[in-house]
């Protein structure tokens, strides 16, 4: 008992949840921002799945900020990783054909730039269906894993 709430005093995640529209959020201030993203491609691996996309946003922000008339760097990093669940897909459009633009499921992660800046985990509420809010429940699951909430 002792070793788990030291592990949550050590851990210091915070969750976010404003409204329907607004993400999920976790913040994270005892990991790197590259030991995150280890435990997040990790937790999509150990829950079965296959990581489809892995988008570099910040990356690209940073590559671009001249192109698009800018000099500020929004993001220290940033990534979006992507995947699906075939039976969780299956069921969300078998109950609505529409639900294909929510896949791929994405978990998003940054650090905002400067050099204290926690790191911030989440994803984006899905509608409140049955199908829906298991897959929101995979996406939590894959999220509060990735940063050792379990």
């Amino acid at each position: 008992m002792t070793r788990f709430i030291l592990g949550l005093a050590i851990l210091s995640a915070t969750v976010g949840i404003a409204s329907a529209d607004s993400p999920v959020t976790y913040t994270v201030t005892d990991q790197s921002y590259d030991d995150v993203l280890f435990g997040l491609e990790n937790s999509i691996i150990d829950h079965g799945l296959v990581i489809s996309n892995h988008n570099h946003v910040g990356t690209m922000l940073e590559r671009t900020k001249r192109e698009t008339n800018s000099d500020v760097t929004v993001y220290e990093e940033a990534d979006v990783l992507g995947f699906c669940s075939a039976p969780l897909s299956r069921a969300a459009m078998l109950e609505d054909p529409m639900n294909i633009r929510f896949c791929p499921y994405n978990i998003f992660m940054f650090q905002e730039s400067g050099s204290e800046a926690p790191v911030i985990i989440g994803y984006n509420p899905l509608p409140d269906t049955t199908a829906l809010q298991d897959v929101q429940s995979l996406l939590d699951s894959i999220t509060r894993s990735a940063i050792g909430i379990e």
